[in-house]
């Protein structure tokens, strides 16, 4: 006899995996947060697969190199197809759409969370959910590897000049053009985690610097490159972070 899910009436979150991987290999990156018992049993976490094909991605091999196949959110080569712009965004919806309607289960809707790739699409849902003025889903994303700059999701911010096209590669964007709007910062909050070896380190930085309102933003480092930690030290103080996140959200 099979025994019931634990986790269906846990409040979810929705997982985004990096560029060149699925969300496979993400589940099973992400074993030391979803085996920690203070996450376990406070959240449950549904992985979604992005919907464009690409070649393998950063620390695929040689782990996960059956695991294919591999997929993206975005372009980020110039060697990735051309796409229009309002197709990407809702290929992208659709995708999400689809993976939060099949969920089998019945907690609320509470934060979105990414690595790297996927972290820039966290981020960038967060956005258009203030853009359009709702409150709900989304209440926190937790930001793993996120660098600026966010990604256009519907009209209204594709000709935000600080805002990567859906359809565009990160280098278009104009990062500093958001200095002279700061009251169209991200506000919804959010906890980075960014690798000290990491070498976009200094792309994850302007994500939280310049990207993200003041006083809404938590921030964990730790001496590592561009990888999900597993390290139990590590791990513990990202949770501690996001717990206490949580509870002063009231999540």
């Amino acid at each position: 006899m099979v025994s019931p899910d634990p986790t269906l009436h846990l409040p979810r979150i929705l997982c985004l995996h990096g560029g060149g991987v699925n969300s496979a290999i993400f589940r099973a990156q992400f074993r030391a947060f979803l085996n920690h018992d203070k996450l376990k049993n406070r959240f449950r976490f549904v992985f979604v697969d992005a919907p464009f094909f690409c070649d393998e991605g950063v620390g695929v091999y040689p782990v996960y190199s059956n695991w294919g196949p591999f997929r993206r959110w975005f372009r980020w080569l110039s060697s990735h197809p051309e796409i229009d712009p309002a197709a990407c965004s809702y290929e992208l919806d659709y995708t999400i759409q689809r993976a939060m309607e099949s969920d089998e289960g019945t907690g609320e809707w509470v934060g979105v969370l990414g690595f790297s790739q996927g972290a820039k699409l966290a981020a960038s849902l967060l956005y258009e959910q203030q853009l359009q003025g709702k409150s709900e889903p989304w209440k926190f994303a937790v930001i793993l590897a996120g660098r600026a700059p966010m990604v256009s999701l519907g009209e209204d911010s594709e000709n935000f000049p600080w805002m990567q096209s859906a359809g565009g590669l990160p280098d278009a964007a104009d990062l500093d053009s958001i200095f002279e709007r700061p009251d169209m910062k991200l506000k919804i909050p959010t906890l980075h985690v960014h690798g000290l070896k990491d070498e976009g380190l200094h792309l994850h930085r302007k994500l939280v610097h310049d990207y993200c309102a003041p006083g809404t933003t938590t921030l964990v480092e730790w001496d590592g490159g561009h990888r999900i930690p597993i390290k139990r030290s590590d791990v513990d103080k990202i949770v501690v972070a996001w717990i206490e996140l949580a509870d002063e959200y009231g999540i």
